[in-house]
């Protein structure tokens, strides 16, 4: 699991002392009880706070552009009320000063800001460097398994906020959730989707329903095995949430194949930084083309196979299916070799044994899986087996996690 890494300040009675010095060379130290001091220090482009042995620099505009004061910040509708355009961009606080845990910045023409030395670090960039975004347990199968991840119950669920956050705790460290006891109709298959977000409409529809009929123009809707894929890489955003409800299945095979892809991104990572660099820069095109008497679709979506936050380097989306990848033609001929061999890299990490969960979807499970990170593939079936789900949007359950205090 990779928890958060955040310098923080603990509020302490604080003892200031300003050093002399010439003017945007003046260092204040802020001694706190029971914690190592805190220095600040004025340079001619920024301000620069060492706490906890991290120097941190924040820019001039950008504390006046962050002030929370109420006429530069409305804390009721938490936006910006400054017109940051009007900002001199060579402004300078005439005054400084630390008081009660809290950095007193005073500008030309005398307005005041007031900044938490807490919100400072937890806001800096050097913090946010050192912090994820959103922590994870990475899975292989038996690290899945051994974590004994229990499903939420239905009739709970449906009530219960403290089940529904134990769900979302669930989903954002693993990448999967599970809902048991959901009656095996579409309808409440719907219930259970809207309980945790919006539904996102796509050429599939809003819910689907589908069997091994092929009336659309892709391979999942055959008997066939899939390949572990993330869905919707056409989509220039793909879909953030994919959900699969077996309602019934009258044969045999047809288990579902689950594949943790930020789990085979960082072997790749740590094995070979410069072929996941390359998967992480490197433009690929998706296509979905679909020629039936009913449809017809062209879709075209473009970015790297991975994408991370260019400040820590966090892994946060995986596009990897094989079957809808589009012409190359979007990397020079010097890349495309080094491009395939970092590509077979990280298929060899997907599709070793060890990584793959294979689960039996059966009436009455809901399984919720982040399209962002976690493959899912089917090994070939007999019979009639119908499936009914629909795409969720990931904006939404993450906002749900965060109300509940969640860090996502």
């Amino acid at each position: 699991m990779f928890g958060t890494l955040s310098s923080k300040v603990r509020p302490a009675l604080l003892q200031i002392q300003m050093l002399s010095g010439p003017p945007w060379k003046h260092k204040l130290q802020v001694r706190a009880c029971a914690a190592r001091p805190a220095t600040l220090q004025l340079l001619e482009d920024c301000l620069v706070l060492n706490h906890g042995g991290t120097p941190m620099r924040f820019n001039y505009v950008w504390l006046r552009d962050h002030c929370r004061s109420a006429s530069s910040y409305n804390s009721s509708t938490n936006q910006r009320n400054l017109d940051t355009g009007s900002i001199d961009l060579n402004i300078r606080p005439d005054s400084t000063n630390v008081q009660d845990g809290h950095l007193v910045l005073t500008w030309p023409g005398g307005h005041v800001s007031k900044y938490s030395l807490n919100w400072l670090a937890e806001n800096s960039y050097e913090g946010r460097k050192q912090s994820s975004v959103q922590p994870r347990i990475l899975w292989n199968s038996d690290i899945y398994k051994h974590a004994n991840i229990p499903s939420a119950k239905w009739d709970t669920f449906m009530s219960s906020d403290e089940e529904l956050k134990r769900f979302l705790q669930n989903y954002l460290l693993y990448g999967i959730a599970f809902v048991d006891g959901v009656p095996a109709t579409v309808e409440a298959t719907e219930a259970v989707t809207q309980r945790v977000s919006l539904i996102r409409e796509t050429t599939f529809g809003r819910m689907w329903c589908f069997t091994s009929d092929f009336s659309r123009g892709d391979s999942a809707y055959s008997q066939v095995a899939l390949d572990r894929h993330t869905d919707t890489s056409y989509f220039q955003e793909p879909c953030g949430i994919q959900v699969f409800h077996c309602l019934k299945h009258e044969g045999t095979g047809g288990r579902t194949l689950l594949v943790d892809g930020f789990y085979a991104a960082e072997k790749v990572r740590q094995q070979s930084p410069e072929n996941f660099e390359l998967l992480a820069r490197v433009p690929i095109r998706h296509e979905y083309i679909e020629k039936t008497d009913s449809h017809r679709n062209h879709m075209t979506g473009i970015g790297p196979v991975l994408d991370v936050y260019p400040w820590n380097n966090e892994l946060y989306l995986i596009r990897y299916n094989n079957y809808d990848r589009s012409v190359i033609n979007t990397i020079p001929h010097d890349l495309v070799q080094r491009w395939y061999v970092a590509h077979r890299e990280l298929t060899t990490e997907l599709q070793r044994p060890e990584n793959e969960l294979w689960v039996k979807l059966t009436p009455g499970t809901v399984i919720f899986i982040d399209n962002w990170r976690v493959m899912h593939g089917r090994e070939s079936f007999t019979g009639l087996r119908q499936l009914c789900g629909c795409y969720l949007t990931r904006d939404d359950v993450l906002s749900s996690a965060r109300c509940f205090g969640l860090q996502a």
